[in-house]
C-alpha cells in the first residue's frame, strides 16, 4: 500500500521555516512526499476577512492562528506588505526539488486563491494560474506537472486550464480514491488523487483529541483500510510545533506497512484501463469551515 504525503506551503514563515524542517524530517524517514508552493507575495493577513465564514471563528480557536503563523504573517498584506515567496525563497524552493523531492504549485496568491476562486469567471482563473505557471518556470527552469489548490477550492475553469497549461495529475479536492472529474458534461483529462484523511488542524480540539495524541485517531483510519491514502499536511504546522506529531505518524504508518511515496509515484502506479469518472460537489468536511470541492458521485 502507498500512502503520498501532500505538503502545502502557504506562507512565508512556512517556506523559510517549515519546509526545512520538514525535509530533514522525510529524509530521516525514508519518506517521499510532494511540496506544493505559494509562489506570490504572502497575503495572509486578508484572511480575516473569513472571520464571517462560519465555522471560522471555531477552527482559529482549537488551532491557535497566533501560536503557528505569527503575529508578523497575520499581518502580510494589511499592516505589514507581503513578502514575496517566490522570489526570496527561490533556493529554498529548489533545494526541495534537488533533495528529491516533487514540487508543485499550490496558488501564486494563497488568499486571494481560497476566498474568491469559487465564484470567478475564467479570466481571473487564468491570470492566477498564469501567474503561478510564470513563477514556478522561472524558478525550476521547468514546467509544473502538479497542482493541488490552495483550501481545496476550485471552479470549472481551473480544471479545464489545467489541461492547457499540461499538468498530468492534481490534487484539489478531498475524496476516497483517484478519478477524473467530470464538468460541463465532460470527463476532464488530469487525473485527481484526492486528499484522503483528515488533517491535523481538522481534529486537534475535537473530541478530546490534542497534538499529542491526535496522530492515534489519523493511524485508526489507516490502520485497517484497504488500498492507498493521500494525507496532506502544512508546512506551518506539521513543519514547525506539531512536528513531533508528524514524525509519529510517519513511524506509525511505516509500522503499519505503508510505502510513503510522492503524489506522482502514487500517480505512476495506478493500474492501467482508465479511472472512473466523478463529478466534483461542493461540500463542507468536519473541523474546516466553508465548503470544499469534494468528491461526489461516480458518473458513466
Amino acid at each position: 500500500m502507498k500512502l503520498a504525503l501532500k505538503v502545502d506551503v502557504d506562507t512565508y514563515r512556512g517556506t523559510r521555516e517549515g519546509v526545512p524542517r520538514l525535509r530533514e524530517a522525510l529524509k530521516r524517514h525514508g519518506a517521499g512526499a510532494t511540496f506544493l508552493f505559494s509562489l506570490g507575495r504572502d497575503h495572509t493577513g486578508r484572511a480575516i476577512r473569513r472571520v464571517f465564514r462560519p465555522g471560522f471563528v471555531e477552527k482559529v480557536s482549537r488551532t491557535s492562528a497566533v501560536e503557528h503563523y505569527g503575529i508578523r504573517t497575520l499581518l502580510y498584506g494589511t499592516l505589514l506588505p507581503g513578502p514575496d515567496i517566490g522570489r526570496s525563497c527561490a533556493d529554498t524552493l529548489r533545494g526541495v526539488r534537488d533533495a528529491g523531492f516533487e514540487v508543485g504549485i499550490h496558488s501564486y496568491d494563497h488568499v486571494l486563491w481560497q476566498d474568491n476562486v469559487a465564484a470567478e469567471d475564467r479570466a481571473w482563473t487564468r491570470a492566477e494560474m498564469s501567474k503561478a505557471v510564470e513563477r514556478f518556470n522561472e524558478i525550476f527552469d521547468a514546467p509544473p506537472r502538479i497542482h493541488g489548490a490552495a483550501g481545496w477550492q476550485m471552479n470549472v475553469h481551473a480544471y479545464e486550464l489545467e489541461e492547457e497549461f499540461g499538468f498530468t495529475h492534481a490534487s484539489d479536492v478531498r475524496g476516497t480514491r483517484p478519478f477524473l472529474p467530470v464538468f460541463d458534461g465532460r470527463a476532464g483529462r488530469v487525473p485527481q488523487l484526492p486528499t484522503t484523511l483528515p488533517t491535523l488542524d481538522e481534529l486537534v480540539g475535537r473530541d478530546d483529541l490534542t497534538p499529542d495524541n491526535v496522530h492515534e485517531e489519523v493511524l485508526s483510519r489507516t490502520a485497517s483500510a484497504s488500498g492507498h491514502h493521500v494525507y496532506t499536511l502544512h508546512a506551518e504546522l506539521e513543519g514547525m510545533k506539531w512536528l513531533p506529531a508528524f514524525e509519529r505518524l510517519l513511524s506509525g504508518w511505516l509500522r503499519q506497512g505503508y510505502e510513503l511515496v510522492s503524489v506522482e509515484a502514487l500517480f505512476r502506479s495506478l493500474p492501467p484501463g482508465g479511472l472512473p469518472k466523478h463529478v466534483v460537489v461542493t461540500s463542507e468536511v468536519p473541523g474546516r469551515s466553508g465548503t470544499l470541492a469534494v468528491q461526489g458521485a461516480r458518473s458513466e
